[in-house]
């Protein structure tokens, strides 16, 4: 069996038998319909959208009450576009893996066109734009990572891309903000219809992150001469242009040979991964964890689908902001960052194999239960402890999900403000006493250990990408793995950044436990393995 419209069309006896589950509903009529009636438009066309944002579309259209799909646009890897949505008619095979080593397979046809949010390509660009134009578009949605919004470097200087987009206007846009900004101008200038821009990316107040890029291209567009007052007053009025909040929760691994093997024994045809030209591992199928979360304030001004029944919760931005919070800064990502450090320390390639492990265990138990609990504030819809309890419990332990530690590791620097920052902040705040802290100032310390590029047996590891990973590397330079004499100072104007960890910590108590700690391991074999288990010892 081959990924196809042909072999799902008209092979489906053969799909079904093999228990996969297809969809519902006429594609060739979805997509007729998508392309008149535009309502969705998603950007970041990556893993996650397609298992858990596609499967929200697939269930609104399987059940009826959705006659249209989502129009993907990638912003930054345009092979993915190329080597997987369109050799596979943008179809998805979307396989779940259950804790008890089931699992649940189906195909997910909801995405009506993918294109390439490229402005250099003029079919694409008109074909967006034409999108833009129409009264039927309801949303946009996200999922290009935080990193996608910025603007600036860490020393506050623009990108030089966004720096050229501002000073050449609309038409050259390249950066992924640009490009919004001057499809929103497209949208302006067609009649002003009203639209919901809705980020579904993993951090902190994301809209407010994506209203903040927007408008701050659009205002240096307005400044340069582009755009009117008037533009800058449409994007600004969240009656006509709204930036709702959002949480989201589900694991995308990286797709995994073991799950390509099983698909290809069963009769699947062309399930090789690829990896793009940009470093992105993508594949045919998408492997994923049961348990998914999404959280979105409901300000639509323009309608919206009806995402309450494919198992969205819609609320309000306190309790979006709430729930976020307490997944992003106490009851799961902190948890991954902490473990996936010194999972790559301590050479092991699956989260599941590091639970297994009882001082990797014993850090993220206590980051959870005791340092992060006490300052988590309870939205109200979900229960933090009964969150950080099956994502201990039953998702960070599931062996049957190929989570890799290397992947989670990936752009650290842009996730320890939020994931450690708040936290160290929120004891701040309420006069708690940061010397109580351990699990924090252990992960903080580890992740400098694993910038240096070597694992606690001595051997040469590949650090994974991060935009600042070059920058931190050259501020460690002259620090030896298994040499305490070869560091004198190295960290404190690492850890001064407030800008990568959300308050200078050199004027805390916890720099001096992290110094200690990253001292600890550079005593050579096993070093990182003792301070470890020592410093969790109580």
């Amino acid at each position: 069996m081959k990924l196809n419209l042909d072999s799902v069309v008209n092979n489906a006896e053969a799909w079904t038998n093999a228990g996969v589950a297809l969809p519902q509903f006429d594609i060739a009529a979805m997509r007729a319909q998508s392309v008149v009636q535009p309502e969705w438009v998603h950007f970041g066309a990556g893993n996650i959208f397609r298992g858990f944002i596609g499967s929200i579309a697939q269930k609104l259209l399987d059940e009826g009450i959705s006659k249209t799909g989502i129009i993907a646009c990638e912003t930054f890897d345009y092979d993915i576009i190329d080597k997987i949505y369109k050799p596979f008619d943008n179809l998805t095979l979307n396989v779940l893996m259950n804790a008890d080593g089931t699992t649940s397979r189906r195909v997910l046809a909801g995405i009506a066109e993918a294109l390439k949010a490229d402005f250099t390509d003029d079919v694409s660009k008109e074909r967006l734009k034409e999108i833009f134009r129409a009264p039927s578009l309801k949303m946009l949605s996200f999922t290009i990572t935080e990193k996608g919004y910025q603007l600036k470097r860490t020393d506050g200087s623009l990108l030089p891309v966004v720096e050229s987009d501002m000073k050449e206007g609309p038409s050259k846009a390249r950066h992924a903000m640009s490009i919004v900004a001057a499809l929103l101008l497209e949208r302006f200038n067609s009649g002003a219809a009203p639209v919901a821009v809705v980020s579904m990316d993993n951090c902190s107040h994301n809209g407010e992150k994506l209203m903040t890029a927007v408008l701050a291209v659009a205002t240096a567009w307005r400044d340069n001469g582009f755009v009117s007052d008037a533009f800058i007053d449409y994007i600004s009025d969240e009656s006509r242009v709204s930036f709702p909040w959002t949480m989201i929760d589900k694991i995308t691994p990286r797709p995994h040979p073991a799950v390509r093997e099983s698909l290809e024994r069963d009769g699947f045809e062309e399930m090789e991964g690829v990896v793009t030209s940009k470093s992105t591992f993508i594949a045919p199928f998408v492997n994923a964890e049961r348990p998914e979360y999404l959280v979105v304030e409901d300000r639509f001004p323009n309608g919206r689908p009806a995402l309450e029944k494919a198992g969205v919760y819609l609320t309000d931005r306190e309790t979006v902001n709430k729930t976020e919070r307490m997944k992003v800064t106490t009851c799961l990502n902190p948890l991954h960052t902490a473990m996936s450090v010194y999972g790559c320390l301590l050479g092991y390639t699956l989260i599941c194999k590091e639970m297994e492990d009882p001082d990797i265990v014993r850090l993220v138990r206590r980051l959870g239960y005791v340092e992060g609990l006490p300052v988590v504030t309870d939205p109200g819809i979900l229960s933090p402890k009964a969150f950080i309890d099956e994502v201990v419990e039953e998702r960070l332990p599931n062996r049957f999900m190929p989570d890799d530690p290397r992947r989670i590791a990936t752009d650290t620097s842009q996730k320890v403000g939020i994931r450690f920052g708040e936290t160290i902040k929120s004891y701040i705040v309420s006069g708690k006493d940061l010397n109580g802290l351990v699990s924090i100032p252990l992960a903080l310390a580890g992740w400098m250990r694993y910038l240096l590029a070597v694992n606690d047996a001595g051997e040469a590891i590949e650090v994974s990408p991060d935009p600042l990973k070059e920058e931190m590397r050259s501020k460690l330079q002259g620090i030896v793995w298994n040499d305490p004499a070869s560091y004198s100072g190295q960290l404190k104007p690492i850890f001064a950044n407030a800008s990568v960890f959300g308050v200078d910590l050199t004027g805390t108590v916890l720099f001096e436990k992290i110094e200690k700690y990253f001292l600890e391991s550079l005593k050579g074999p096993g070093a990182v393995r003792r301070l470890l288990h020592t410093a969790l010892a109580d």
